[in-house]
């Protein structure tokens, strides 16, 4: 009889665990997808003849790129003043490769600008990403996506380096545009009053007065209150000869409820680098005065005497145009005529770390962060000072603490950027001081730990998160480091349960509570770009039911096995989360599969329609540790409900009581 009573209380729990309700710890919102109103204006725009239908047969990919900040105490875990449709999300729609990067000050994040051909882009990937197929790769940044092997340069391929060198002759259409939340955005350097009058005296003059439409690429990181901010290129414009030069690779811009600005490099240069040189707008925070914008800023030419790095390859961009090395010298000594020679379209420059203080009626005060090095390093003419600042908060004084990287010169012998913070009174802008961050120096010789770090977010308690790049093929790993304690540490170490051995790792954002957000390799790379899936850290402060010191899997959040595998819940898998607030709402990019994923597995397959979208999840009140499911392991089949489902603690007793079975 006692072993009856024992089986029959067995079930009994079984059958009340089943019983019980689950739920997910993050509902997952759609905001922007192949079919929203701003992606379709992509999709709508003309592009080149060769490639139209390539363009019109492969779908425009959406990624997130940051959140709104919420209201002073809303927490979306408690449901205190939770607004969800409040917390507009940023994001970027890209039609084909960007080639090299239009966030990055230089191209991949190295101390050098001399990517400009194919052969560079292969021998970058060779000696960072270590791919099997660096190629191929290679072709994809360069060409673009879809294009020929036959015929590399019949311009079928979609987005590419060689189509932003080849426009001299031939044009370009966008491939890159801004949204927020949906809706694509546009900037000042979409209008002529978005260029200045030494510009126009440069030789940028057009034939209707009017930059080309639908030739600027441009990327919004943020929207704080009234304001949103970001990168974006120059247009193209027709001169007189009938070719096509661009003002500036890149400028910082921001959009207020009144005008738009361009950000122009507010630092001490000549006429060269204050027409021609770069700004990013990268982060931003609103201040007693205004906001207040970080980014980076050229501050003088990095030409040298050594041409050869920073030309194309004729062959591959063939356009009937030659390179001329000694026009290519003038363009710094004669910068009122820049816009009529090709080679001044390869400029490249010194950039420091920069701020704009924008208010009611624009820019209030701009200038540099920190303190630069020479321009260019006299032992190795092909490196310059980089610097930039990446994200800005105000500390526990409302004094401004912002972070991103700094060129360290590493026992002089060779530049390399290192994470890095700086800081500044509020009643003093004009005066920063560059810290940087203990625990990730780069080391000289070639079996030095990293090749670069850099820190990519901040919080008002000067807590810090970003990415170590291990040299070479070493992977990438995500940091986190709170200002005045010791040295930065690593996520892996911190919490191995999701970070494995020599995954690569990436710490994007951290908001006033320490959750940390970002993504990880969920497998090995195995000799090509491993799959990863968006992760969150709880630091310090524990948040609903995620606990001081966990890590968990945000595919494992949003997991609600009672609602079926055809739910909405099971119909995303969260590839990266780009921005929290600190309500608790993250930005994130995910794919998303029309009727649900085949089953609630990590790496389901779809059946039907599979896209990639930008999401935004938000934290279901009041949820608890129960409500935490972690998925299934590859393709494994969980066991499937018939009107009720079984919760995750009677999955649990029945695989251990089958076990014992087994015995």
């Amino acid at each position: 009889m006692p072993h009856k009573m024992l089986k029959l209380s067995t079930l009994a729990i079984l059958i009340a665990g089943a019983s019980q309700a689950s739920a997910a710890v993050y509902t997952v919102v759609p905001v922007a997808n192949a079919d929203s109103a701003g992606v379709k204006q992509l999709a709508n725009q003309d592009y080149f003849a060769e490639a139209q239908a390539n363009a019109n047969s492969t779908p425009i990919t959406v990624s997130s790129t940051g959140i709104k900040p919420s209201a002073e105490n809303a927490n979306c875990f408690t449901g205190t003043d939770c607004v969800a449709d409040d917390y507009t999300v940023t994001g970027v729609a890209r039609r084909g490769t960007e080639g090299t990067p239009i966030a990055d000050v230089t191209p991949y994040n190295q101390n050098i600008q001399d990517v400009t051909n194919l052969s560079q882009l292969d021998s970058y990937c060779d000696n960072n990403l270590g791919y099997g197929t660096c190629d191929v790769w290679a072709k994809n940044q360069y060409f673009g996506i879809e294009y020929t092997d036959s015929n590399e340069q019949d311009g079928q391929g979609l987005g590419g380096l060689q189509k932003k060198q080849a426009a001299w002759t031939k044009g370009y259409y966008s491939n890159i545009i801004a949204l927020v939340n949906n809706q694509r955005i546009a900037t000042k350097a979409d209008e002529l009053s978005g260029y200045t009058d030494k510009q126009k005296e440069a030789g940028l003059k057009s034939i209707d007065s009017t930059p080309e439409h639908f030739t600027t690429d441009a990327m919004v990181n943020g929207v704080v209150d009234n304001y949103n901010f970001g990168i974006t290129s120059s247009a193209l414009f027709t001169n007189e000869a009938n070719t096509h030069p661009r003002a500036f690779e890149k400028r910082g811009f921001v959009n207020t409820s009144t005008e738009a600005l361009t950000l122009l490099p507010p630092v001490s240069g000549n006429e060269f680098v204050k027409t021609m040189g770069q700004t990013t707008a990268n982060g931003a925070v609103k201040t007693a005065d205004g906001l207040l914008v970080v980014g980076s800023s050229s501050f003088a030419e990095s030409y040298t005497q050594d041409i050869e790095r920073h030309k194309p390859n004729l062959d591959n961009v063939n356009i009937g145009v030659g390179f001329d090395d000694k026009a290519y010298g003038a363009c710094v000594t004669n910068p009122t005529d820049v816009y009529n020679h090709w080679e001044c379209q390869f400029s490249t420059f010194a950039n420091e770390a920069a701020f704009w203080l924008i208010g009611s009626d624009g820019i209030i005060k701009s200038g540099s962060i920190g303190s630069n090095l020479a321009a260019v390093d006299p032992d190795h003419d092909h490196l310059s000072f980089q610097a930039s600042a990446q994200a800005v908060a105000l500390d526990k004084n409302d004094d401004p603490i912002a972070v991103g990287y700094s060129t360290t010169d590493v026992e002089n012998d060779y530049y390399a950027m290192q994470a890095a913070y700086f800081t500044a009174k509020a009643a003093d802008l004009t005066s920063w001081t560059r810290t940087l961050i203990p625990g990730l120096d780069i080391k000289p010789d070639d079996d030095r730990d990293f090749s670069y770090t850099i820190a990519n977010g901040v919080n008002s308690k000067s807590v810090i998160v970003g990415d170590a790049k291990g040299n070479g093929e070493k992977p990438q790993r995500a940091f986190i480091y709170k200002v005045g304690q010791g040295n930065a540490e690593f996520l892996d170490q911190l919490a191995p349960s999701i970070f494995f051995k020599d995954s690569n790792s990436n710490a994007a954002a951290v908001n006033d509570n320490d959750q940390v957000v970002g993504w990880v390799d969920i497998e090995a790379s195995s000799g090509k770009e491993a799959r990863h899936r968006a992760f969150t850290y709880i630091n310090s402060t524990a948040q609903g039911p995620l606990k001081t010191g966990g890590a968990w899997m945000l595919d494992d959040l949003t997991n609600d096995p009672s609602a079926g595998v055809g739910s909405l819940a099971n119909s995303y898998r969260i590839h990266d989360a780009t921005g929290v607030n600190n309500a608790g709402v993250i930005a994130a990019t995910a794919s998303y599969c029309q009727g649900g994923y085949a089953n609630l597995s990590k790496l389901a397959h779809c059946n039907s329609t599979e896209q990639q979208v930008i999401v935004k999840l938000v934290p279901n009140a009041n949820a608890t540790a129960a409500d935490i499911h972690p998925r299934a392991k590859d393709e494994d089949q969980p066991l499937k409900r018939s009107g009720g489902s079984l919760g995750i603690l009677a999955l649990t007793a029945l695989g251990f009581i089958g076990f014992r079975r087994r015995k």
